[in-house]
């Protein structure tokens, strides 16, 4: 990362992790949009998690799909870690909850409710963002 991470960061990351998604995206959003390279992209592909997962608690599979796709695309590029955060494990979460709703469809997108709730649907949690140790 090229400059201090904000402490704004951190809070949409608590955000994140306490299932406060459009809280996460708001607190993101004002970060990304001030930002520049390579931390704007960082920041779009984390809110765009954060916001497939409020989508999937609303029962939106369509945008559920569409965003959590666009945001692993834009964090591969972070992988192992950036910024303190575990990326490459967030990618594994977040794409296993991406091919478990694409092979469930959207009639099926209620079945992933308990996630909202810590029970495992299938083996699967709801993402977490897990922060590294600095290096």
């Amino acid at each position: 990362m090229t400059e201090e991470i904000p402490l704004e960061f951190w809070q949409g990351i608590e955000q994140f992790n306490s299932q406060e998604f459009y809280a996460c995206h708001d607190t993101l959003e004002a970060l990304w949009m001030e930002a520049g390279e390579p931390e704007k992209r960082f920041y779009q592909g984390i809110l765009q998690i954060a916001v497939a997962l409020y989508h999937l608690g609303n029962h939106n599979w369509r945008g559920a799909v569409i965003l959590l796709g666009e945001g692993i695309n834009r964090l591969s590029y972070y992988q192992p870690s950036y910024a303190e955060i575990a990326v490459e494990d967030l990618l594994g979460q977040s794409a296993k909850l991406l091919s478990a709703l694409q092979q469930a469809g959207p009639e099926e997108v209620a079945k992933f409710q308990p996630l909202f709730a810590g029970t495992e649907v299938g083996g699967l949690q709801l993402p977490r963002i897990i922060k590294v140790p600095k290096s």
